[in-house]
């Protein structure tokens, strides 16, 4: 059994800071030299580049519905063993979807810091505080952080109106310096941002002044958690069913949407992963299947038509009756054509028929499953886009409701 100092960062909305907080606590204290292992809450592909810069490792997901219970019980564990400390970032509100940010807090033990935009309230903040801590009975309870408030004056009121003075762990002040810059799927991949890593020392900076940031490894020993070991059977060597198989991955930045799980995943069952990229023009290598990862062909659909090379190899490695596995933007690149917001029509590398058209607002969101007679493949929809395709279907995977561990 390991033990190791381990919060959730939560919120009661979106928007209010976890991410920023999130990173900005893992580089304070991984650049004085602290081993810090950061998680994150559900499916998302961005957040973690700003954690992985932040703290300097990888960053996997914990998903009660998605992975389960024993993977996500089998990485608690491997990092509380070599960790100083762990962060998991939540998602969307605390209490939001089933499972939720507080069941994987509750399952696991993770003390929960709350992290509320104090923006435009005073008195409320301890009311909305007080609710977080104890709307569900038993949920492990590490303190609250104000964000974005006006002043040291407005600090004090927020700080005053708490029932309990010990839950008070500090406010950053509005900065706009500190916000990290954002697209329509999200955060901007933290390598496309020149000063990333300037903005998270700034953020850490800032966290520095209060109590959290001033907190030594044997203050937060009072959010030691206990994990358990794997089960057995938990963390099986998978059998080598790709042994001596490659596996060509496109990685660039139109198509960047990669869980570092499911690499990992692929190498575990024996495959070797050669890496291209579209936006280069890069032949698809030598291979017995290709990796289309989700992405930005969006605001790359230009270079993306102009990937003669690209196509055309891919277009032969389908001709020889290989296969390829394209998600979302990957997908959106075989097409005949990308309508993005603006009305404007860009031709893409028409290996299957169709048009994709981008929209301003979510076209599609929420978890999917497809259940085949091998298994159920889980994953999750965040989609601008829709499709019309004359292509036909074999499978449809279902929408579902989150619900279990």
């Amino acid at each position: 059994m390991a033990a190791c100092p381990a919060i959730l960062v939560a919120a009661p909305a979106s928007g209010q800071g976890k991410t920023t907080v999130t990173a900005a606590l893992a580089r304070l204290y991984a650049r004085q030299g602290r081993r810090v292992r950061v998680f994150k809450c559900g499916p998302d592909f961005l957040d973690p580049y700003w954690h992985t810069l932040a703290s300097g490792a990888p960053v996997y997901q914990l998903d009660l519905w998605m992975t389960g219970e024993a993977d996500c019980r089998a990485r608690l564990s491997a990092a509380a063993a070599d960790a100083d400390l762990i962060i998991v970032e939540g998602v969307m509100g605390l209490f939001d979807g089933t499972p939720s940010a507080a069941d994987l807090a509750r399952h696991f033990g993770l003390h929960v810091l709350a992290v509320v935009d104090a923006s435009a309230m005073a008195g409320t903040f301890g009311a909305l505080t007080f609710g977080l801590q104890h709307y569900q009975a038993d949920l492990p309870w590490a303190g609250v952080l104000a964000n974005r408030v006006a002043g040291v004056g407005h600090a004090g009121m927020l700080r005053d109106s708490l029932n309990q003075p010990q839950d008070w762990l500090g406010a950053l002040m509005h900065n706009p310096a500190l916000v990290l810059p954002e697209r329509h799927l999200g955060l901007t991949v933290a390598s496309e941002v020149p000063d990333a890593l300037a903005r998270l020392d700034a953020a850490a900076d800032a966290l520095a002044e209060t109590p959290l940031g001033c907190m030594t490894l044997h203050d937060m020993q009072c959010w030691n958690t206990e994990f358990l070991p794997a089960e057995e059977g938990d963390a099986q060597t998978p059998p080598r069913l790709l042994q001596d198989k490659v596996i060509a991955v496109a990685r660039d930045a139109a198509f960047c949407f990669i869980y570092a799980a499911n690499l990992d995943c692929l190498q575990s069952l024996g495959a070797e992963l050669r890496f291209f990229s579209p936006l280069a023009d890069d032949a698809v290598p030598a291979c017995d299947a290709v990796w289309l990862p989700g992405g930005y062909p969006e605001l790359h659909a230009g270079t993306i038509a102009a990937s003669t090379r690209t196509r055309d190899s891919l277009a032969q490695h389908i001709a020889n009756g290989l296969p390829v596995w394209a998600e979302c933007g990957g997908m959106m690149a075989l097409l005949q054509t990308l309508v993005t917001v603006d009305g404007q029509a860009h031709a893409q590398w028409g290996l299957l028929p169709g048009v994709v058209s981008m929209h301003e607002r979510l076209a599609a969101l929420g978890p999917q499953q497809l259940t085949l007679p091998s298994g159920t493949l889980r994953g999750h929809t965040f989609h601008f886009s829709t499709t019309a395709t004359s292509t036909e279907v074999a499978a449809t995977a279902a929408a579902s409701t989150r619900v279990g561990t």
